[in-house]
Protein backbone atom coordinates (compact mmCIF):
# COMPACT_ATOMS: atom_id res chain seq x y z
CA UNK A 1 0.00 0.00 0.00
CA UNK A 2 1.53 3.57 -1.05
CA UNK A 3 1.42 6.87 1.47
CA UNK A 4 -1.23 8.10 -0.85
CA UNK A 5 -3.25 5.52 -0.33
CA UNK A 6 -2.94 4.69 3.23
CA UNK A 7 -3.79 8.72 3.42
CA UNK A 8 -6.82 8.43 1.86
CA UNK A 9 -8.39 5.57 3.95
CA UNK A 10 -7.26 7.58 7.15
CA UNK A 11 -8.82 10.78 5.63
CA UNK A 12 -11.96 8.56 5.17
CA UNK A 13 -12.44 7.49 8.52
CA UNK A 14 -14.49 9.41 10.85
CA UNK A 15 -12.90 11.72 13.56
CA UNK A 16 -13.71 9.24 16.66
CA UNK A 17 -11.98 6.75 14.75
CA UNK A 18 -9.47 8.59 13.94
CA UNK A 19 -9.16 9.70 17.68
CA UNK A 20 -9.51 6.39 19.06
CA UNK A 21 -7.03 5.01 17.05
CA UNK A 22 -4.59 7.88 17.57
CA UNK A 23 -4.84 7.87 20.95
CA UNK A 24 -4.75 3.65 21.65
CA UNK A 25 -1.15 3.82 19.41
CA UNK A 26 -0.08 6.85 20.94
CA UNK A 27 -0.53 5.07 24.68
CA UNK A 28 1.31 1.90 23.69
CA UNK A 29 3.64 3.50 21.48
CA UNK A 30 4.79 6.02 24.26
CA UNK A 31 4.63 3.57 26.90
CA UNK A 32 6.66 0.77 25.36
CA UNK A 33 9.23 3.85 24.27
CA UNK A 34 9.07 4.43 27.78
CA UNK A 35 10.04 0.85 29.20
CA UNK A 36 12.74 0.63 26.60
CA UNK A 37 14.07 3.50 27.47
CA UNK A 38 14.54 2.96 31.75
CA UNK A 39 16.50 -0.38 30.08
CA UNK A 40 18.40 1.16 28.14
CA UNK A 41 19.31 3.99 30.84
CA UNK A 42 20.12 1.05 33.38
CA UNK A 43 21.87 -0.80 31.12
CA UNK A 44 24.01 1.78 29.14
CA UNK A 45 23.79 5.35 31.26
CA UNK A 46 23.04 5.64 34.64
CA UNK A 47 26.63 3.81 36.68
CA UNK A 48 25.14 0.99 38.49
CA UNK A 49 26.27 -0.56 41.87
CA UNK A 50 28.90 -3.12 41.82
CA UNK A 51 26.64 -5.72 42.73
CA UNK A 52 24.79 -5.68 39.34
CA UNK A 53 25.53 -8.18 36.85
CA UNK A 54 24.72 -9.61 33.58
CA UNK A 55 22.36 -12.21 36.04
CA UNK A 56 20.66 -9.29 37.89
CA UNK A 57 20.12 -7.79 34.50
CA UNK A 58 18.69 -10.85 32.86
CA UNK A 59 16.05 -10.84 35.65
CA UNK A 60 15.00 -7.55 34.94
CA UNK A 61 14.67 -8.17 31.44
CA UNK A 62 11.82 -10.98 31.76
CA UNK A 63 10.21 -8.57 34.75
CA UNK A 64 9.54 -6.29 31.72
CA UNK A 65 8.90 -9.21 29.56
CA UNK A 66 6.23 -9.68 31.67
CA UNK A 67 5.17 -6.56 32.29
CA UNK A 68 4.80 -5.20 28.73
CA UNK A 69 1.63 -7.39 27.62
CA UNK A 70 0.49 -5.56 31.20
CA UNK A 71 1.21 -2.47 29.28
CA UNK A 72 -0.55 -3.01 26.09
CA UNK A 73 -3.67 -3.92 27.94
CA UNK A 74 -3.65 -1.19 30.28
CA UNK A 75 -2.87 1.22 27.45
CA UNK A 76 -5.68 -0.07 25.28
CA UNK A 77 -8.03 -0.17 28.46
CA UNK A 78 -7.33 2.85 29.18
CA UNK A 79 -7.81 4.28 25.94
CA UNK A 80 -10.85 3.01 25.60
CA UNK A 81 -12.34 4.01 28.51
CA UNK A 82 -11.44 7.90 28.09
CA UNK A 83 -12.69 8.02 24.22
CA UNK A 84 -15.85 6.14 25.44
CA UNK A 85 -16.31 8.72 27.95
CA UNK A 86 -15.38 11.77 25.42
CA UNK A 87 -17.04 10.66 22.13
CA UNK A 88 -20.22 9.48 23.07
CA UNK A 89 -21.86 12.81 22.14
CA UNK A 90 -19.73 12.76 18.45
CA UNK A 91 -20.76 9.20 18.22
CA UNK A 92 -24.51 9.92 18.69
CA UNK A 93 -24.27 12.62 16.15
CA UNK A 94 -25.50 15.80 18.81
CA UNK A 95 -24.41 18.45 20.90
CA UNK A 96 -22.04 17.85 23.77
CA UNK A 97 -23.80 18.19 27.37
CA UNK A 98 -21.62 20.45 29.80
CA UNK A 99 -20.30 17.26 31.72
CA UNK A 100 -19.08 16.45 27.89
CA UNK A 101 -17.32 19.22 27.38
CA UNK A 102 -15.60 18.79 30.62
CA UNK A 103 -14.59 15.38 30.05
CA UNK A 104 -13.14 16.59 26.45
CA UNK A 105 -11.08 19.37 28.03
CA UNK A 106 -9.58 17.09 31.20
CA UNK A 107 -8.71 14.45 28.49
CA UNK A 108 -5.45 15.35 28.86
CA UNK A 109 -5.45 15.47 32.73
CA UNK A 110 -7.13 12.47 32.89
CA UNK A 111 -4.81 10.51 30.30
CA UNK A 112 -1.76 12.28 32.79
CA UNK A 113 -3.21 10.88 35.93
CA UNK A 114 -3.81 7.00 34.65
CA UNK A 115 0.02 7.18 33.18
CA UNK A 116 1.63 8.73 36.56
CA UNK A 117 -0.22 5.88 38.52
CA UNK A 118 0.60 2.95 36.68
CA UNK A 119 4.17 4.22 35.97
CA UNK A 120 4.24 4.51 39.98
CA UNK A 121 3.53 1.18 40.65
CA UNK A 122 6.03 -0.16 38.14
CA UNK A 123 8.23 2.36 40.18
CA UNK A 124 7.46 0.11 43.07
CA UNK A 125 7.69 -3.19 41.50
CA UNK A 126 11.00 -2.70 40.15
CA UNK A 127 12.44 -0.87 43.18
CA UNK A 128 11.43 -4.04 45.82
CA UNK A 129 12.46 -6.36 43.17
CA UNK A 130 15.50 -5.18 42.75
CA UNK A 131 15.87 -3.84 46.26
CA UNK A 132 15.66 -7.90 47.64
CA UNK A 133 19.18 -8.04 45.62
CA UNK A 134 20.55 -5.36 47.05
CA UNK A 135 19.18 -2.42 48.58
CA UNK A 136 21.07 0.70 46.75
CA UNK A 137 20.46 -1.42 42.99
CA UNK A 138 16.65 -1.04 44.56
CA UNK A 139 16.97 2.66 45.04
CA UNK A 140 18.64 3.48 41.47
CA UNK A 141 15.89 1.21 39.61
CA UNK A 142 13.09 3.23 41.35
CA UNK A 143 14.95 6.40 40.63
CA UNK A 144 15.75 5.24 36.66
CA UNK A 145 11.90 4.14 36.22
CA UNK A 146 10.26 6.92 37.94
CA UNK A 147 12.51 9.09 35.96
CA UNK A 148 11.26 7.48 33.27
CA UNK A 149 7.54 7.56 33.97
CA UNK A 150 7.68 11.30 34.57
CA UNK A 151 8.80 11.68 30.78
CA UNK A 152 6.15 9.14 29.37
CA UNK A 153 3.74 10.44 31.60
CA UNK A 154 4.08 14.33 30.35
CA UNK A 155 4.69 12.89 26.62
CA UNK A 156 1.39 11.45 27.16
CA UNK A 157 -0.28 14.62 28.38
CA UNK A 158 1.22 16.85 25.20
CA UNK A 159 0.20 13.95 22.63
CA UNK A 160 -3.64 13.83 24.26
CA UNK A 161 -3.89 17.29 24.63
CA UNK A 162 -2.77 17.84 20.73
CA UNK A 163 -4.69 14.58 18.98
CA UNK A 164 -7.86 15.73 21.05
CA UNK A 165 -7.88 19.47 19.76
CA UNK A 166 -10.06 18.69 16.61
CA UNK A 167 -12.33 17.30 18.57
CA UNK A 168 -12.03 20.00 21.47
CA UNK A 169 -12.81 22.03 18.28
CA UNK A 170 -16.55 20.78 17.92
CA UNK A 171 -16.93 20.29 21.39
CA UNK A 172 -16.55 24.12 22.21
CA UNK A 173 -18.17 25.67 19.42
CA UNK A 174 -20.83 26.83 22.00
CA UNK A 175 -18.43 28.11 24.55
CA UNK A 176 -16.74 27.11 27.25
CA UNK A 177 -18.71 25.14 30.48
CA UNK A 178 -19.15 26.86 33.28
CA UNK A 179 -17.58 25.52 36.71
CA UNK A 180 -14.59 23.34 34.81
CA UNK A 181 -11.25 23.75 36.18
CA UNK A 182 -9.07 25.32 33.87
CA UNK A 183 -5.75 23.89 32.85
CA UNK A 184 -3.22 26.23 33.39
CA UNK A 185 -0.55 27.89 31.01
CA UNK A 186 2.09 27.16 33.58
CA UNK A 187 1.46 23.47 34.11
CA UNK A 188 1.24 23.01 30.13
CA UNK A 189 5.06 24.55 29.92
CA UNK A 190 6.35 22.69 33.50
CA UNK A 191 5.18 19.42 32.00
CA UNK A 192 7.59 20.21 29.14
CA UNK A 193 10.35 21.34 31.35
CA UNK A 194 9.59 18.27 33.07
CA UNK A 195 10.29 15.93 30.22
CA UNK A 196 12.92 17.72 28.37
CA UNK A 197 15.18 19.18 31.03
CA UNK A 198 13.97 18.25 34.23
CA UNK A 199 14.55 14.36 33.59
CA UNK A 200 17.52 14.45 32.40
CA UNK A 201 19.04 16.80 34.79
CA UNK A 202 17.48 14.30 37.37
CA UNK A 203 19.49 11.77 36.04
CA UNK A 204 22.33 13.90 35.96
CA UNK A 205 21.82 14.35 39.71
CA UNK A 206 21.03 11.05 40.28
CA UNK A 207 24.45 9.80 39.05
CA UNK A 208 26.44 12.44 41.06
CA UNK A 209 24.77 10.83 43.85
CA UNK A 210 25.58 7.65 43.10
CA UNK A 211 29.29 7.95 42.75
CA UNK A 212 29.28 10.32 45.91
CA UNK A 213 27.87 7.33 47.72
CA UNK A 214 30.62 5.11 46.90
CA UNK A 215 28.27 2.05 45.38
CA UNK A 216 29.74 2.29 42.46
CA UNK A 217 33.15 2.12 40.60
CA UNK A 218 32.78 4.89 37.39
CA UNK A 219 35.52 5.33 35.36
CA UNK A 220 36.42 8.18 33.66
CA UNK A 221 35.11 7.30 30.07
CA UNK A 222 31.92 6.01 31.52
CA UNK A 223 31.34 9.63 33.46
CA UNK A 224 31.59 11.07 30.43
CA UNK A 225 29.49 8.73 28.17
CA UNK A 226 26.84 9.50 30.99
CA UNK A 227 26.82 13.62 30.54
CA UNK A 228 27.31 13.30 26.98
CA UNK A 229 24.14 11.39 26.57
CA UNK A 230 22.41 13.22 29.22
CA UNK A 231 23.60 16.45 28.30
CA UNK A 232 22.01 15.24 24.62
CA UNK A 233 19.03 14.24 25.82
CA UNK A 234 18.11 17.89 27.14
CA UNK A 235 19.31 19.74 24.28
CA UNK A 236 17.24 17.68 22.00
CA UNK A 237 13.94 16.61 23.98
CA UNK A 238 13.98 19.77 25.78
CA UNK A 239 14.30 21.78 23.00
CA UNK A 240 11.76 19.90 21.08
CA UNK A 241 9.03 19.98 24.45
CA UNK A 242 9.92 23.33 24.52
CA UNK A 243 9.02 23.97 21.09
CA UNK A 244 5.85 21.63 21.27
CA UNK A 245 4.56 23.48 24.75
CA UNK A 246 5.09 27.23 22.95
CA UNK A 247 3.32 26.16 19.89
CA UNK A 248 0.69 24.89 21.83
CA UNK A 249 0.21 28.28 23.60
CA UNK A 250 1.45 30.46 19.96
CA UNK A 251 -0.91 29.01 17.66
CA UNK A 252 -4.39 30.24 19.81
CA UNK A 253 -2.64 33.27 20.64
CA UNK A 254 -2.16 34.17 16.88
CA UNK A 255 -5.72 33.42 15.70
CA UNK A 256 -6.50 35.57 18.27
CA UNK A 257 -4.23 38.54 17.23
CA UNK A 258 -5.79 37.86 13.24
CA UNK A 259 -9.18 38.02 14.46
CA UNK A 260 -8.42 41.50 16.01
CA UNK A 261 -7.23 42.27 13.31
CA UNK A 262 -10.38 41.20 11.38
CA UNK A 263 -12.44 43.35 14.12
CA UNK A 264 -10.11 46.64 13.53
CA UNK A 265 -11.16 46.20 10.29
CA UNK A 266 -14.84 46.63 10.87
CA UNK A 267 -15.65 43.00 10.23
CA UNK A 268 -17.28 41.72 13.12
CA UNK A 269 -18.59 38.74 11.90
CA UNK A 270 -14.77 37.18 13.16
CA UNK A 271 -14.94 33.74 15.26
CA UNK A 272 -12.32 32.22 16.92
CA UNK A 273 -12.55 28.55 17.25
CA UNK A 274 -12.20 27.40 21.35
CA UNK A 275 -10.27 24.47 21.33
CA UNK A 276 -7.40 24.92 24.28
CA UNK A 277 -8.45 24.12 27.63
CA UNK A 278 -5.96 26.44 29.00
CA UNK A 279 -6.76 30.35 30.04
CA UNK A 280 -6.35 30.49 26.35
CA UNK A 281 -9.39 28.71 25.63
CA UNK A 282 -11.43 30.97 28.23
CA UNK A 283 -9.49 33.84 26.24
CA UNK A 284 -11.31 32.48 22.91
CA UNK A 285 -14.78 32.10 24.68
CA UNK A 286 -13.89 35.44 25.71
CA UNK A 287 -13.33 37.36 22.46
CA UNK A 288 -15.89 35.50 20.67
CA UNK A 289 -18.67 36.74 23.41
CA UNK A 290 -17.30 40.23 22.94
CA UNK A 291 -17.63 40.10 19.51
CA UNK A 292 -21.10 38.82 19.89
CA UNK A 293 -21.68 42.20 21.77
CA UNK A 294 -20.02 44.65 19.12
CA UNK A 295 -22.03 42.77 16.37
CA UNK A 296 -25.27 43.24 18.47
CA UNK A 297 -24.30 47.15 19.29
CA UNK A 298 -23.46 47.69 15.62
CA UNK A 299 -26.75 45.82 14.84
CA UNK A 300 -28.60 48.42 17.02
CA UNK A 301 -26.25 51.33 15.65
CA UNK A 302 -27.74 50.00 11.81
CA UNK A 303 -31.43 50.11 13.47
CA UNK A 304 -31.23 53.12 14.86
CA UNK A 305 -29.72 54.95 12.19
CA UNK A 306 -32.20 53.68 9.94
CA UNK A 307 -34.73 55.18 12.02
CA UNK A 308 -32.99 58.62 12.45
CA UNK A 309 -30.89 58.98 10.32
CA UNK A 310 -27.19 58.01 10.37
CA UNK A 311 -25.87 61.42 11.17
CA UNK A 312 -28.29 61.67 14.06
CA UNK A 313 -27.58 58.21 15.07
CA UNK A 314 -23.46 59.10 15.29
CA UNK A 315 -24.01 62.06 16.99
CA UNK A 316 -26.17 60.62 19.71
CA UNK A 317 -23.63 58.24 20.14
CA UNK A 318 -21.08 60.53 20.60
CA UNK A 319 -23.28 62.59 22.65
CA UNK A 320 -22.64 65.82 20.93
CA UNK A 321 -26.05 66.79 20.72
CA UNK A 322 -27.76 69.26 22.67
CA UNK A 323 -30.86 67.38 24.31
CA UNK A 324 -33.73 69.63 24.60
CA UNK A 325 -32.80 71.59 21.33
CA UNK A 326 -30.22 73.75 19.89
CA UNK A 327 -30.26 76.90 16.94
CA UNK A 328 -28.33 76.12 13.53
CA UNK A 329 -28.36 77.20 10.53
CA UNK A 330 -29.90 74.33 8.00
CA UNK A 331 -30.61 74.02 4.72
CA UNK A 332 -34.12 71.94 4.11
CA UNK A 333 -35.80 69.75 1.43
CA UNK A 334 -39.04 69.04 0.96
CA UNK A 335 -40.32 66.64 -1.20
CA UNK A 336 -44.15 65.76 -1.59
CA UNK A 337 -46.29 63.28 -4.28
CA UNK A 338 -48.68 64.33 -6.34
CA UNK A 339 -51.60 62.83 -6.17
CA UNK A 340 -50.45 59.98 -4.15
CA UNK A 341 -54.27 59.11 -2.81
CA UNK A 342 -55.66 58.63 -6.46
CA UNK A 343 -53.07 56.61 -7.32
CA UNK A 344 -53.44 54.41 -4.02
CA UNK A 345 -57.23 54.22 -5.14
CA UNK A 346 -56.56 52.80 -8.38
CA UNK A 347 -53.90 50.07 -7.48
CA UNK A 348 -53.68 47.14 -5.26
CA UNK A 349 -51.72 47.80 -1.78
CA UNK A 350 -48.84 45.85 -3.13
CA UNK A 351 -48.52 47.83 -6.44
CA UNK A 352 -48.46 50.92 -4.07
CA UNK A 353 -46.07 49.81 -1.28
CA UNK A 354 -43.39 48.97 -4.12
CA UNK A 355 -44.29 51.92 -5.99
CA UNK A 356 -43.51 53.95 -2.50
CA UNK A 357 -39.92 52.53 -1.80
CA UNK A 358 -38.46 52.87 -5.48
CA UNK A 359 -40.02 56.43 -5.36
CA UNK A 360 -38.19 56.27 -1.59
CA UNK A 361 -34.94 54.67 -2.79
CA UNK A 362 -34.06 57.54 -5.33
CA UNK A 363 -34.60 60.43 -2.72
CA UNK A 364 -32.60 58.42 -0.24
CA UNK A 365 -30.15 58.02 -2.52
CA UNK A 366 -30.00 61.60 -3.62
CA UNK A 367 -29.92 63.42 -0.29
CA UNK A 368 -27.16 60.82 1.23
CA UNK A 369 -24.76 61.27 -2.06
CA UNK A 370 -24.96 65.42 -1.24
CA UNK A 371 -24.39 64.87 2.49
CA UNK A 372 -28.05 65.34 4.01
CA UNK A 373 -29.75 63.37 5.97
CA UNK A 374 -33.51 61.75 5.67
CA UNK A 375 -35.44 63.41 9.09
CA UNK A 376 -38.43 61.83 8.89
CA UNK A 377 -41.24 60.60 6.47
CA UNK A 378 -44.35 62.59 6.71
CA UNK A 379 -47.56 60.74 4.67
CA UNK A 380 -46.49 60.91 1.18
CA UNK A 381 -43.64 63.30 1.90
CA UNK A 382 -40.30 63.68 2.77
CA UNK A 383 -38.31 66.03 4.93
CA UNK A 384 -34.64 66.24 4.21
CA UNK A 385 -32.16 68.16 6.15
CA UNK A 386 -27.99 69.54 5.75
CA UNK A 387 -26.35 71.30 8.74
CA UNK A 388 -28.03 69.66 11.73
CA UNK A 389 -26.89 67.93 13.91
CA UNK A 390 -23.58 68.85 12.30
CA UNK A 391 -22.54 71.18 10.34
CA UNK A 392 -22.21 70.41 6.47
CA UNK A 393 -19.83 72.30 4.32
CA UNK A 394 -21.75 74.11 1.26
CA UNK A 395 -24.90 72.96 2.23
CA UNK A 396 -26.81 75.58 0.77
CA UNK A 397 -25.49 74.41 -2.62
CA UNK A 398 -25.62 70.85 -1.18
CA UNK A 399 -28.87 71.37 -0.96
CA UNK A 400 -29.73 72.67 -4.44
CA UNK A 401 -27.88 69.92 -6.33
CA UNK A 402 -29.98 67.48 -4.50
CA UNK A 403 -33.27 68.79 -5.58
CA UNK A 404 -32.33 69.39 -9.44
CA UNK A 405 -30.72 65.93 -9.16
CA UNK A 406 -33.80 64.17 -7.30
CA UNK A 407 -35.92 66.02 -9.99
CA UNK A 408 -34.48 64.88 -13.03
CA UNK A 409 -33.70 61.22 -11.70
CA UNK A 410 -37.44 61.14 -10.59
CA UNK A 411 -38.70 62.14 -13.76
CA UNK A 412 -36.74 59.42 -15.52
CA UNK A 413 -36.76 56.57 -12.76
CA UNK A 414 -40.09 56.61 -11.59
CA UNK A 415 -42.42 57.51 -14.27
CA UNK A 416 -45.32 56.57 -12.52
CA UNK A 417 -45.23 59.30 -10.07
CA UNK A 418 -45.27 63.07 -10.05
CA UNK A 419 -43.92 65.04 -6.97
CA UNK A 420 -43.15 68.45 -5.80
CA UNK A 421 -39.91 69.50 -4.54
CA UNK A 422 -39.05 73.05 -2.11
CA UNK A 423 -36.01 74.04 -0.79
CA UNK A 424 -35.15 76.51 1.82
CA UNK A 425 -32.57 77.99 4.44
CA UNK A 426 -32.23 79.96 7.80
CA UNK A 427 -31.95 79.72 11.33
CA UNK A 428 -34.11 76.67 13.21
CA UNK A 429 -34.51 74.39 16.31
CA UNK A 430 -32.88 71.21 16.31
CA UNK A 431 -33.09 68.85 18.71
CA UNK A 432 -34.79 65.86 20.66
CA UNK A 433 -39.09 66.90 20.83
CA UNK A 434 -40.84 64.40 22.83
CA UNK A 435 -41.10 62.84 26.37
CA UNK A 436 -38.00 61.36 28.42
CA UNK A 437 -38.62 57.84 27.47
CA UNK A 438 -40.06 58.19 23.70
CA UNK A 439 -38.43 61.34 21.81
CA UNK A 440 -37.06 61.63 17.94
CA UNK A 441 -34.24 64.48 16.70
CA UNK A 442 -36.12 66.80 14.56
CA UNK A 443 -35.74 70.09 13.00
CA UNK A 444 -38.67 72.73 13.55
CA UNK A 445 -38.64 76.82 12.50
CA UNK A 446 -39.22 78.46 9.71
CA UNK A 447 -37.04 77.17 6.97
CA UNK A 448 -39.31 73.73 7.49
CA UNK A 449 -42.16 76.07 7.08
CA UNK A 450 -40.77 78.03 3.91
CA UNK A 451 -40.21 74.29 2.19
CA UNK A 452 -42.97 73.13 2.69
CA UNK A 453 -44.59 75.64 1.13
CA UNK A 454 -42.23 75.92 -1.85
CA UNK A 455 -43.30 72.34 -2.29
CA UNK A 456 -46.76 73.15 -2.55
CA UNK A 457 -46.21 75.72 -4.94
CA UNK A 458 -43.34 73.46 -7.05
CA UNK A 459 -46.77 70.72 -7.71
CA UNK A 460 -47.85 73.51 -10.01
CA UNK A 461 -44.76 74.67 -12.33
CA UNK A 462 -43.62 72.74 -14.84
CA UNK A 463 -40.04 71.28 -13.73
CA UNK A 464 -41.79 70.72 -10.04
CA UNK A 465 -39.07 72.66 -8.10
CA UNK A 466 -39.23 75.66 -6.14
CA UNK A 467 -36.25 77.57 -3.93
CA UNK A 468 -35.70 80.40 -1.90
CA UNK A 469 -33.57 82.49 -4.31
CA UNK A 470 -31.79 83.41 -1.27
CA UNK A 471 -29.86 80.31 -1.50
CA UNK A 472 -28.20 81.46 -5.28
CA UNK A 473 -26.39 84.46 -3.22
CA UNK A 474 -24.23 81.48 -1.13
CA UNK A 475 -24.31 78.21 -3.08
CA UNK A 476 -21.26 79.32 -5.37
CA UNK A 477 -21.07 78.01 -9.38
CA UNK A 478 -24.41 75.98 -8.16
CA UNK A 479 -26.17 79.11 -8.75
CA UNK A 480 -25.55 78.70 -12.45
CA UNK A 481 -27.51 76.25 -13.00
CA UNK A 482 -30.59 78.06 -11.66
CA UNK A 483 -32.61 80.84 -12.70
CA UNK A 484 -34.53 83.53 -10.29
CA UNK A 485 -37.99 84.50 -11.00
CA UNK A 486 -40.47 87.02 -9.90
CA UNK A 487 -41.00 87.09 -6.03
CA UNK A 488 -44.19 85.34 -5.18
CA UNK A 489 -46.89 85.61 -1.88
CA UNK A 490 -46.35 82.28 -0.41
CA UNK A 491 -49.35 81.13 2.01
CA UNK A 492 -49.05 81.60 5.45
CA UNK A 493 -46.11 84.44 4.91
CA UNK A 494 -46.47 88.07 5.46
CA UNK A 495 -43.34 88.79 3.23
CA UNK A 496 -42.68 87.56 -0.23
CA UNK A 497 -40.35 85.06 -1.04
CA UNK A 498 -37.89 84.97 -3.61
CA UNK A 499 -38.47 82.16 -5.75
CA UNK A 500 -35.79 80.54 -8.51
CA UNK A 501 -36.11 77.33 -10.79
CA UNK A 502 -33.71 74.96 -12.39
CA UNK A 503 -32.68 76.38 -15.64
CA UNK A 504 -33.82 73.90 -18.50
Amino acid sequence: MSIRQGQAIWSRLSLDARLKIGVIASVIVINAGGAAAAFLLGILVVPLPVVYDAQQAWRNVELLALLLPAIAVYGVAVGLRLMHQTLDWLVEGRRPWPDEQRHVLTAPDRVFAHHALFWAMATVVFGVFNGLYDVWLGFVAAAIVALSGLGVSSVAYLTTERLTRPLARQALRRGVPERVRVRSVAARTMFAWLLGTGAPLFGVVLVGVNTLADNVLVSVHQLAVTMLVLGVLTLLVGGVTTYAAARASADPVRGLREAFADVSRGNFGSQVQIYDGTEIGHLQAGFNTMVAGLRERERLRDLFGRHVGPEVARSALEGTVQLGGESRRVAVLFVDIVGVSTFAREHSPGEVVRLLNRFLEVVVEVVHEYGGWINKFEDDGVLAVWGAPTAVPDMEAQALRAARVMADRLRREVTELDAGIGVSAGTAVAGNVGAADRYEYTVIGDPVNEAARLTDLAKERSGRVAVNAALLDVAGDEADHWQERKPVHLRGRGTSTRLATPQH
